[in-house]
Formats: C-alpha cells, structure tokens, sequence
C-alpha cells in the first residue's frame, strides 16, 4: 500500500525517501552538536534552513500551527549555544535568528560578516561571503560583540523598482 497525504493521495515515494534523507541529515548535525533531536528542534532546524533569511523568533513562531513559544525559545536558544544558529540585531526591534554555516564560529575574531537588511520587504540576510575586518579598539576598550548592518534595497526588491 502506497504512502499517502493528507488528502488521500499517494506519495511519491522519492519525495517520501527524499524527507526521510533530509531528515537524518538535521538529526546527524543536531546530535553531532549535543543536542537531542526532538520534533521540534527538527522542524525548527528544517524551517530555519528553507527561509534562507533570518527571522524573528514570533514569525518563527507564527509557522507552526501549534507550539508553545518557552519551547521554540529554548530550541533557538539551545541552538545558538551550540553554534548552530546566530543572533542579529538589524535594527528592527527584533532579534533575529539565522543558521550558521558548516565551519561558521560565530565569535567576535572568527568569521564575523555582515548582515543586509531590505528596508522595503523587511528581510534580513547573512552576506557571509563579506567578513567583518579586525577592528583594533584602543587600549582598555573590551569587545564584547560585533554586528555590522548594511541597511538599503535587497537585489529581488531592486529588481522590481525597474
């Protein structure tokens, strides 16, 4: 008997082995970082990685049907302790939230980038092909975090304005 959605209609069955590949691939990273791989940090981890930008913890939290927020808080936390996702502050009020690269730190010294912010559709972007240089503080001055935002127009809203 075929797999079958929702609406009663079979599944394919290499989009079904597809899911179930991508899915031991998040639970694979997960465990590799310590941490268990509940439903929910597997369905945050596989949202977080379709958006392709960063989003604030209530629009992450708006995806998903039923959640309780202490819990996608503590999933988003526990994820930016292991180095899986990173804080952005844009300027929006917001904190946002965006997956680490593979070989991505994250800590003030190590590949530090830059962050894009669109003014008209409000998204913002990891540029990490852009590194944040060094920047040599005065002596006594302790850094403690670095976020660089360049605020504009993204490419997809600079290509409607033609």
């Amino acid at each position: 008997m075929p797999f079958r959605s929702k609406q009663g209609n079979p599944l394919d069955a290499t989009i079904y082995k597809n899911t179930l590949m991508e899915m031991e691939k998040i639970v694979q990273l997960l465990e590799s970082k310590g941490i268990r791989p509940t439903a929910m940090r597997l369905m945050t981890y596989k949202r977080l990685e379709e958006l392709k930008v960063a989003i604030s913890l209530g629009d992450l939290e708006k995806d998903f049907k039923v959640t309780e927020r202490s819990t996608l808080f503590r999933t988003i936390k526990a994820f930016e302790e292991k180095g899986i996702v990173h804080q952005i502050e844009d300027g929006t009020g917001f904190m946002k939230y965006a997956l680490c690269e593979d070989s991505c730190e994250c800590e003030v010294g190590n590949d530090l980038h830059l962050h894009f912010h669109c003014n008209n559709c409000n998204e913002t972007v990891c540029l990490t092909d852009h590194k944040i240089p060094h920047i040599n503080l005065p002596e006594g001055y302790i850094t403690e975090d670095i976020n660089l935002v360049v605020k504009g127009v993204c490419e997809k809203c600079s290509s409607n304005l033609d």
